[in-house]
């Protein structure tokens, strides 16, 4: 990410904010960027980064100061993301996701409840891992038939999640189960700690982008755990899912300009250096118009994601509608700069070293998870039509 693209944002960025953004830019660069193409390639889960991003407050971002988070606000937040991901969205994606089960824990759980998971999860000593989709339950959520029966002072959980990022590797689980009635009022949500009897997980995915993570099925399979492993009252789950929901799809969305912002940087660099027909890329029109294009949408797709940050730190009233769009507009410009950069770079762009068919891969889930786009355009006009 380059500093010019915030800086040219009429918002004014605070002295703490600016050197929050460094410091997670420079971990980027220093910790995530030289190695993102071999994690890509070997499928490795750098447990060890991970550690030393929490050293750095950045696994409980958004979590209270009392039980080991940063305390920061969602609009910072969306800088960290954003820096993390110029140096790998696969990576900055997962901690995104961390950071989110972490938040609900923070803000539903009891005080009990966040002083036992909480300075783990915050120190990414402990992992984290969100448990919602299931293979027959993916944007229709609330049709999921993971079941949580209580018998006496526990619940015992039987069902499937699909496309876990962190499964297996994870230690911590938040996970949304069926206590009562079909539909979204009979959900709960609970924390399951790995290894326990019963939970067992699926075979690492073979997907297109996200290597550097795993994915895998998290199988309940009489699952025993204590009432007080239930965040929450019996039948909110799916409130707090969705409350976990509209960060992460800020936390999505600057991850995509991250990821965006590094491929339009390197395109720069590109067109710069190199020459054709006696002249250099850079004096080209049709360049520079493409360049401008891929600036102006990650310019614009940035301005409405602090917005909604904003909206989203300040309770706006229309917050998920605001965080829907800036999902929405940041995951579809995102990947469609970074395509755009890959082209300009012809066939080098096509080669792994260069990194930028990975930052392609990388980006293209972000249109389809936290809520497909397709879904967000769902939640933006029933939000205006109730208006």
């Amino acid at each position: 990410m380059s500093v010019a693209a915030v800086a040219s944002s009429p918002f004014e960025l605070a002295d703490d904010q600016r050197a929050i953004r460094d410091a997670a830019l420079e971990f980027a660069q220093d910790q995530l960027a030289p190695h993102a193409v071999e994690w890509d390639q070997d499928k490795y889960f750098p447990v060890e980064t991970l550690r030393a991003a929490g050293e750095l407050g950045i696994g409980g971002v958004y979590v209270d100061e009392a039980f080991g988070g940063s305390g920061l606000s969602r609009f910072d937040s969306v800088l960290i993301f954003e820096a993390l991901a110029s140096g790998d969205p696969s990576i900055a994606a997962y901690i995104s996701i961390h950071n989110m089960c972490a938040g609900m824990i923070d803000r539903f759980g009891s005080d009990a409840q966040r002083a036992r998971w909480l300075p783990g999860l915050c120190s990414m000593e402990r992992l984290a891992s969100y448990c919602l989709t299931e293979p027959g339950a993916g944007s229709d959520a609330a049709a999921l038939q993971t079941r949580a029966v209580r018998d006496g002072d526990d619940y015992v959980l039987t069902g499937v999640k699909q496309f876990i990022s962190g499964g297996g590797s994870s230690d911590v689980y938040v996970v949304m189960a069926r206590t009562g009635e079909p539909g979204h009022k009979g959900i709960s949500t609970f924390v399951v700690e790995a290894g326990a009897e019963g939970l067992s997980f699926g075979a690492n995915e073979k997907k297109m982008g996200w290597n550097a993570q795993p994915t895998r099925q998290v199988i309940f399979d009489g699952v025993r755990v204590s009432a007080d492993q239930r965040l929450g009252d019996e039948g909110i789950g799916f409130r707090i899912a969705m409350a976990g929901l509209d960060g992460g799809r800020l936390s999505v969305g600057a991850c995509s300009l991250g990821g965006a912002q590094a491929a339009l940087d390197k395109s720069l660099g590109y067109v710069r250096e190199r020459s054709a027909f006696g002249s250099k890329l850079s004096e080209f029109e049709a360049l520079q118009f493409k360049l401008a294009d891929m600036a102006t949408e990650l310019e614009a797709a940035r301005l409405l994601l602090w917005r909604a940050a904003w909206a989203l730190d300040t309770k706006d009233p229309a917050a998920t509608r605001l965080c829907a769009m800036a999902k929405r507009l940041a995951t579809d410009a995102g990947f469609t700069v970074a395509n755009e950069a890959l082209q300009i770079h012809g066939g080098y762009g096509y080669l792994a070293e260069y990194g930028l068919e990975k930052i392609v891969r990388d980006l293209r889930v972000h249109q389809i998870l936290e809520g497909t786009n397709e879904i967000m355009r769902l939640i933006i006009s029933r939000g205006l039509l109730a208006a």
